[in-house]
């Protein structure tokens, strides 16, 4: 068996693992489509270390992959769906893409973008069919159901916007392949806990998983044994039904979507339970204070917001009471971080004094741009010690607010914009 989902395949083989608007996946068929999925890209060549690319919408298959890189010991690089192919190609490129999954949506810019990239040794349609490329069944069929040998730790490596328009590569301790796969079952385990994952929980995922939020607060918990709800697209009535659907205790929002779920019909947001729900996450944005006040109203003291980013995870959580006590705060530091600020000379400053917002992990977790030495040094006060751009403050108690950020950069539903891509 993929080890990680040993218990959850024993305990509960016949329970919804994954479920679509296309259909639902098992923990037994979970179990063993991930191994067949590991067999069949170690066939394609990718071995421990490897870069896989997935253009794919948000549907079972992309969770599936996913969970063969945890346990395969290769690199998923989440293509972001909006890209063009020049951009596409970039990314292939940069991480040294070998394997390319994309939906049949999106044909047009994964062959464009394939045909750049000679190294590519397998190409493979999810969904529908693209011309030269092999169908995601036919892939995943043509892989051993056996238990692979050799697993280990793999995970993502996300491409995430900065100080110019091209992304740069992530890679953290989730993208250093070849560890024992138990040490993301460790992860998951710790961020499960530390966010609050209720017992025998039921995540709602509802943006775009290519987002390392979305992929945090839904695939570490599937591989703590939640089972994840999906949409392809967000649409705010549909939310709710689902929600109450499927029982949902935890999802992850961002403030955009808020503001869609307050603007639904008086008569549709009273048909809404909602009893099921425990605990709802909100971050990548600044979210407007009279808005948050509305959702804490309408589903009572379930909102956390959070702050953190791809290089950083989450620093810092703020639950309803404490952002009513304190509003406009990201809440008190987590204690496997210590958080400094700043100033431009160097120095760190006060309590109640604004600066650039630098994080240390105090568990030695760190990260640096793929293949760019030289951003990664500038986004470094030492080693160990970086900042994402953002600036801020801490109160007199050690809890965190934000004032600005450094970077031009306009954010629209939690995805980083740039004035130059407009222009």
């Amino acid at each position: 068996m993929a080890e990680i989902f040993v218990p959850f395949a024993a305990s509960k083989p016949d329970a919804s693992a994954l479920v679509d608007e296309r259909g639902t996946t098992t923990w037994t068929e979970l179990n063993e489509r991930v191994n067949r999925i590991i067999h069949a890209t170690r066939a394609a060549g990718v071995g421990i270390g490897g870069v896989v690319a997935a253009l794919l919408p948000n549907r079972r298959e992309y969770l599936e992959l996913f969970a063969a890189a945890a346990h395969g010991g290769f690199l998923v690089v989440p293509v972001n769906w909006h890209w063009v192919a020049d951009e596409v190609a970039y990314v292939l490129d940069n991480a040294g893409v070998t394997v390319l999954f994309a939906d049949e949506r999106f044909a047009d810019v994964a062959s464009a973008a394939a045909t750049t990239r000679d190294a590519l040794t397998a190409r493979i349609a999810v969904g529908g069919d693209i011309e030269g490329f092999t169908p995601w069944d036919d892939f995943v069929a043509g892989g051993s159901p056996d238990e692979p040998e050799g697993q280990a730790l793999g995970g993502p490596m996300f491409y995430t916007s900065g100080t110019t328009g091209r992304p740069k590569g992530v890679r953290s301790a989730l993208s250093t392949p070849g560890a024992p796969a138990s040490i993301l079952q460790l992860l998951a385990a710790g961020f499960s806990q530390g966010m609050g994952l209720p017992p025998d929980p039921v995540s709602y995922l509802n943006g775009p998983v290519y987002h390392s939020a979305q992929w945090a607060f839904n695939m570490l918990p599937l591989l703590a044994g939640s089972s994840v709800v999906m949409s392809d697209k967000f649409e705010p009535a549909e939310a709710l039904r689902l929600i109450d659907a499927y029982g949902v205790t935890n999802t992850h929002l961002v403030p955009t979507q808020f503001v869609r779920l307050l603007k639904l019909p008086d008569d549709v947001k009273a048909g809404f339970d909602g009893s099921s729900l425990q605990i709802v996450w909100h971050g990548a944005a600044p979210c407007p204070p009279e808005v948050k006040r509305r959702m804490i109203e309408w589903w009572g003291p379930k909102i956390t917001e959070y702050y953190g980013a791809t290089e950083a995870s989450v620093v810092s959580l703020a639950s309803s009471e404490q952002w009513l006590a304190k509003p406009g705060t990201v809440g008190p530091v987590l204690p496997t971080n210590d958080v400094l600020i700043i100033d431009e000379q160097g120095n760190e400053l006060g309590p109640n004094q604004s600066g650039t917002i630098y994080v240390r992990n105090k568990m030695g977790m760190d990260f640096e741009y793929h293949g760019d030495a030289d951003k990664t040094a500038k986004a470094h006060l030492q080693p160990g010690v970086f900042t994402i751009g953002d600036v801020g403050y801490l109160d007199d108690d050690g809890w965190l607010f934000l004032s600005d950020r450094k970077i031009d950069m306009i954010i629209s539903g939690g995805v980083n914009i740039y004035p130059a891509e407009i222009e």
